[in-house]
């Protein structure tokens, strides 16, 4: 008879971030609770070792390498792109790779710590019922740039992460700023 190990402490915590995550893509502008604040725990739920990282922070790229993924200084070729912040980071978002119409799912997926608070911003789309209303700590120019860089279906993926918080807005979403 073939038994099977209960899960332990670390396959829980990545299962309850992965189950955030995929809600926060669900239904974007739903924040959702993770067990551990940070980029770190994603990057431990996301990342194996089929795939290339950019991580932006010392720290981060640490914890990536130990998951043995491929650390990258080139965003174009990463499938998961960690941010600390958005400030400053317009050359690292021109770079992200958005797929193509044969192979959408090729594009990148940003992660990103931003508050929850700032800008006001609407959303439509799939898995938005009514248009939504949020806020998050990003700059205007970085919409207008993912408007550029995203005509569904290629594009990327976004988490938004404030302390265990996350936003997840994905490349099918439209993004207003109002």
């Amino acid at each position: 008879m073939l038994t099977v190990a209960p899960p332990d402490a670390i396959e829980l915590r990545c299962n309850s971030t992965f189950q955030a995550l995929m809600w926060a893509l669900s239904r974007p502008g739903d924040a959702r609770v993770m067990p551990e604040a940070g980029l770190a725990g994603i990057a431990e739920t996301l990342v194996d070792l089929e795939c290339t990282v950019f991580a932006d922070t010392p720290d981060l790229r640490e914890a990536v390498s130990a998951s043995g993924a491929l650390v990258t200084g080139d965003v174009s070729r990463a499938d998961h792109v960690f941010l600390s912040s958005l400030e400053n980071a317009a050359d690292q978002i021109v770079q992200l790779r958005c797929g193509s119409p044969l192979y959408p799912d090729d594009g990148a997926t940003l992660i990103v710590a931003a508050r929850h608070a700032g800008q006001r911003l609407r959303l439509s789309g799939p898995g938005i019922e009514e248009p939504t209303e949020i806020s998050l700590d990003a700059p205007p120019a970085f919409w207008a740039m993912r408007a550029m860089l995203c005509a569904y279906p290629e594009g990327f993926d976004c988490f938004f992460v404030d302390a265990s918080s996350v936003i997840g807005i994905p490349r099918s979403t439209k993004v207003e700023v109002l």
